[in-house]
């Protein structure tokens, strides 16, 4: 998938992220009480709130909607909420267990995700320490089985040659392990962009290879960034 984005200011050049799509369910029961965990891609904060608002729509009868995000490259913007949960039992564990979900052996970095566990009580205390490990397990379990992508933000270079070369072109640029980041046609040119690493060192070695395919007649030209969704291997 490929999605323009602001690139801003963002440490990061790469994170994860849930896949594109709908919302991902997942449910326990734990000493009669259901938990049950939704799980939304939410590149903003309104977007992470939506995810509230809708599910206490859905489940009007429940007693608790409590949740959390991360948002961002940076996973700058942080929020959680215990939703009269006794302070500290549902929100926080949450939003831990979102910030150390492990993606990639030794690497916490998933963002732009918010989750909602709605708990219907089924009469039986847990007590706090209870409430901490079933909140966090409901969003550990549902994180264990949602489909993760990586985000990575990336050069795209225009690439514009004649017409009747560009479809022997593009085929190569594809053959040769390039993202293709979108077609545009001209008078006379066609323009082709792939998506490169947002480096001198990656864009100047992309320049090298197109000029190689097109034994030097096509030039590649560094435009924008844009963030782009890559399937996890």
């Amino acid at each position: 998938m490929v999605e323009a984005a602001e690139a801003g200011n963002s440490r990061a050049t790469a994170y994860t992220t849930l896949s594109a799509g709908e919302d991902f369910r997942h449910e326990l029961e734990i000493k009669r009480s259901r938990f049950i965990t939704v799980l939304r891609r939410s590149g903003s904060e309104d977007e992470a709130r939506s995810l509230v608002a809708d599910l206490r729509r859905e489940f009007h009868d429940a007693r608790h909607h409590c949740s959390a995000f991360v948002i961002g490259p940076d996973r700058d913007i942080q929020r959680s909420s215990d939703d009269g949960e006794p302070s500290g039992t549902a929100g926080i564990p949450m939003l831990e267990a979102l910030t150390k979900k492990e993606t990639v052996p030794g690497a916490t970095d998933l963002s732009d995700v918010s989750a909602v566990v709605v708990r219907y009580f089924g009469g039986i205390l847990l007590g706090a320490g209870g409430l901490v490990r079933a909140y966090s397990e409901s969003v550990s379990s549902a994180l264990a089985l949602v489909p993760l992508v990586r985000r990575s933000r990336l050069r795209i270079c225009a690439i514009p040659v004649p017409h009747g070369v560009a479809g022997r072109l593009e085929n190569d640029l594809r053959a040769g392990g390039f993202t293709m980041a979108g077609t545009s046609y001209g008078g006379s040119h066609t323009v082709l962009r792939i998506a490169v690493p947002d480096t001198g060192a990656e864009v100047s070695a992309a320049a090298e290879r197109v000029l190689g395919l097109t034994a030097g007649s096509a030039t590649l030209a560094p435009e924008g960034t844009e963030w782009i969704d890559v399937p996890n291997a």
